[in-house]
């Protein structure tokens, strides 16, 4: 069985409370990681393959409608897997964290 922790400098010296805040930066910097290239992707492809975007899909849209729209559905996909995946894993761990001190 865990020995239990009473102090502040105890938890933060911790293995397990050193392993979530080294998985939070590691979950955190990937999504950054796949919102700046899906962002910065698109404005490339404005600066470099404007005729790309400017190709007709229907009879009054073209491509950079579409992709403009989905870069924004997508930071807000990469927005929810942030938060479900914090609501799930790592909110429990802090809040295990937090009761190690009140005991």
């Amino acid at each position: 069985m865990a020995r239990k922790v009473k102090s502040v400098h105890e938890v933060l010296e911790s293995r397990e409370f050193k392993h979530l805040v080294a998985r939070r930066w590691r979950v955190s910097s990937i999504l950054s990681i796949l919102l700046f290239a899906i962002y910065y992707g698109y404005i490339l492809l404005i600066g470099y393959n404007k005729k790309l975007l400017m190709r007709e899909i229907g009879n009054s849209t073209t491509l950079g409608i579409p992709l403009g729209v989905s870069v924004i559905v997508l930071s807000w996909v990469l927005t929810v897997i942030y938060v479900f995946w914090a609501n799930k894993s790592y909110d429990p761990e802090v809040q295990r964290l937090k009761d190690h001190l009140k005991e």
